[in-house]
């Protein structure tokens, strides 16, 4: 049996941000995945502001090396686009300008297969001291004593925690016969992915692309371009209304593809390459308590997923730097109480609350197209809104915004 004060399940973004907070506190942690690196991922692929600002503040040569990594793609940010066509473009600088070719720094987004970058987390978290990672084994059993959690695949591969991160995914066993979290229709999303090679019509800045077609509300259609030509191309909608309307999301995304009068112009010369894929995408449209007695949820497994971005790598992240630093408290005090470890949950509300819930009115708005299309044309005219969802994307706290009167003036003067 190994010993360890903090195991981690799950090496993906949200658990591999644990390691590497808690690596640099100089605390000893083991993190186990059912997987061999490098492994695909089902995924939009899109790496947003967050992430470089979440790395960034664990460890600025890990920020460097994946600003210098060559799977990627810099993207400058997002394209919303209404039911009626009307384009909204919001970069993942607040201070973003579009037709200003000199940037105030390089590009903070981008886009990459999760292969890719997911392989590149497990790598850093080779280099780290303080890391113990353990590949292609899947913990089964979660058994709670007094002194700690005891974990095992079922085969004799035992590790004994004083605190579990759970950070395995959307389809986390713990999150739902521990934490008594469940998959809710209504606050979750049945999502496609196609690998798609030449589509024409890309943004010059490689700006990734949700269109809200009438035919998907409250879901979306998406591009999002990948290095050597590729894109990555799916549909997603809540799972509630494909429940509701029957609906064939594979026969969706083909007749999008083949028949939508604007997009098979840009899928003319397009090959498919590889698989349709589905996934799930658990949202942070609803609240939840994510911490109980010696464990904390992070990431999908945590349904913190964006309502209306579909952002789900940097809240991964993000949630994943905050577990750990709660974790150095618990371990400073000895205190791994569900009642000590609600700290975290207090954290996830302070950083993400007000963001998610935001998300979640415009998400609600998109059910009505006129309303949703009203949306998108004031906001495209407004450098207020454009801000306000700018900083959805680069962990700006909402708060700070929503707070300061200048801010509804530039609302009610337009500007």
């Amino acid at each position: 049996m190994i010993y360890t004060k903090v195991c981690i399940i799950g090496a993906g973004p949200g658990g591999a941000t644990a390691a590497l907070q808690l690596n640099k506190e100089g605390i000893d942690c083991i993190v186990v995945d059912k997987a061999v690196f490098p492994r695909d991922k089902v995924c939009g692929d899109g790496l947003s502001g967050k992430v470089l600002t979440c790395l960034k503040k664990i460890d600025p040569l890990v920020a460097e090396r994946l600003k210098q990594a060559g799977f990627k793609l810099n993207s400058w940010g997002v394209s919303f686009i209404a039911p009626n066509r009307r384009v909204l473009e919001v970069g993942y600088r607040p201070d973003f300008d579009a037709g200003n070719n000199q940037h105030k720094e390089v590009p903070i987004g981008y886009v990459c297969k999760r292969m890719d970058f997911d392989h590149f987390l497990v790598e850093e978290l080779k280099r780290c001291a303080h890391v113990t990672l353990y590949e292609g084994i899947a913990i089964t059993e979660y058994t709670l004593e007094a002194d700690g959690y005891y974990v095992s695949d079922g085969n004799g591969f035992v590790i004994k925690a004083d605190l579990l991160i759970i950070a395995n995914g959307a389809h986390s066993a713990f999150t739902k016969k521990v934490a008594g979290i469940q998959m809710e229709p209504a606050h979750y999303v049945a999502g496609l992915r196609a690998y798609y090679k030449n589509v024409e019509g890309m943004h010059r800045e490689h700006f990734i692309e949700l269109h809200f077609l009438k035919s998907l509300l409250p879901g979306y259609f998406w591009i999002f371009p990948l290095p050597n030509g590729q894109a990555n191309v799916g549909v997603g909608m809540l799972s509630e209304t494909v429940s509701r309307k029957k609906i064939n999301l594979k026969k969706e995304l083909l007749r999008i593809v083949e028949q939508d009068p604007v997009f098979k112009e840009r899928f003319k010369n397009a090959q498919l390459e590889g698989p349709i894929e589905g996934y799930g995408l658990p949202l942070g449209s609803k609240k939840r308590v994510l911490t109980g007695e010696r464990y904390m949820l992070v990431g999908d497994a945590a349904f913190l997923i964006d309502p209306f971005t579909g952002e789900g790598i940097g809240n991964a992240m993000g949630s994943g730097r905050l577990a750990a630093l709660q974790a150095v408290k618990a371990i400073q005090t000895g205190d791994f109480s569900a009642a000590g470890l609600a700290g975290y949950d207090k954290d996830i509300e302070r950083v993400l609350g007000s963001e998610l819930r935001l998300s979640t009115r415009i998400q609600k708005l998109v059910h009505y197209p006129r309303l949703f299309n009203l949306l998108i044309n004031i906001s495209a005219r407004n450098k207020k809104v454009q801000e306000l969802l700018s900083c959805m994307f680069y962990e700006v706290d909402l708060r700070k915004k929503l707070t300061k009167p200048s801010f509804y003036i530039g609302l009610l003067l337009n500007k």
